[in-house]
């Protein structure tokens, strides 16, 4: 089955746009240029996911998600503002699995979209990846190379050599492997390390990515976390 994605813009240049890159990675996309209909079309077609922004007429995005959540919840992805921090946390608060601040580059809009489809298993193409992930939930084991992370132990061993993390760096990695070749903003990592109540910024990952690489990295003469420039970070397969 086509992953199929209802994109929610106003702007119609920009709902175009947004709408040939989508089609380009081939997934189907329908669009709406306002509230009322998206409500209507979402209501009533079960999409594998939703790009709605805020500010619409008609039915404002924020309005438009709860009451889907209310009749065929959805993986809605918000666009936003830059300086509006509550359109942000209230989006959060009422379902949205995320959100991307306008402007945006297309490639933090494409890796987002990957992550909430995976997530959500909503994809066809990485259907092979969210198996492997799964099972690696499952089992609560995950392995990169000579690197094993359990998880009901709470351990990580590069060949067989014990790795000493806090519980905020055993975290990320788990999250990162759990999301094996996907890359993670660091707004999603913020997310899983420390909780959407954490108030402070987004570059605390860049830290905790740089204390890992000290100790699995630099330790092990390997290259196991990449940094996605403008993007995130991911451990590749």
């Amino acid at each position: 089955m086509e992953t199929t994605i209802l994109v929610v813009e106003d702007e119609e240049k920009l709902a175009r746009f947004i709408e040939l890159e989508l089609q380009h990675e081939g997934y189907k996309v329908e669009k709406v240029l306002n509230g009322r209909d998206a409500l209507e079309k979402a209501v009533s077609v079960s999409y594998d996911l939703i790009l709605l922004d805020i500010m619409l007429p008609g039915l404002n995005g924020l309005e438009v998600l709860r009451r889907l959540n209310k009749e065929n919840p959805t993986p809605v992805i918000l666009l936003t503002a830059r300086d509006a921090v509550m359109d942000k946390v209230s989006g959060l608060d009422a379902g949205a699995v995320d959100y991307v601040t306008k402007p945006f580059a297309i490639e933090e809009l494409l890796a987002r979209i990957r992550v909430a489809l995976k997530l959500h298993k909503g994809t066809r193409g990485g259907r092979m990846e969210q198996e492997q992930s799964v099972t690696g939930a499952e089992s609560g084991i995950y392995r990169w190379g000579e690197l094993v992370l359990q998880t009901a132990e709470h351990t990580v061993r590069y060949a067989g050599q014990a790795i000493s993390l806090t519980n905020r760096e055993f975290c990320l990695l788990e999250t990162l492997l759990e999301n094996m070749d996907i890359v993670l903003s660091r707004d999603i990592l913020l997310e899983k390390v420390c909780g959407y109540e954490y108030a402070g910024e987004t570059n605390v990952i860049d830290v905790y990515v740089r204390y890992l690489r000290s100790k699995i990295d630099e330790a092990f003469g390997v290259r196991m976390i990449q940094t996605v420039r403008g993007v995130g970070y991911v451990i590749r397969s």
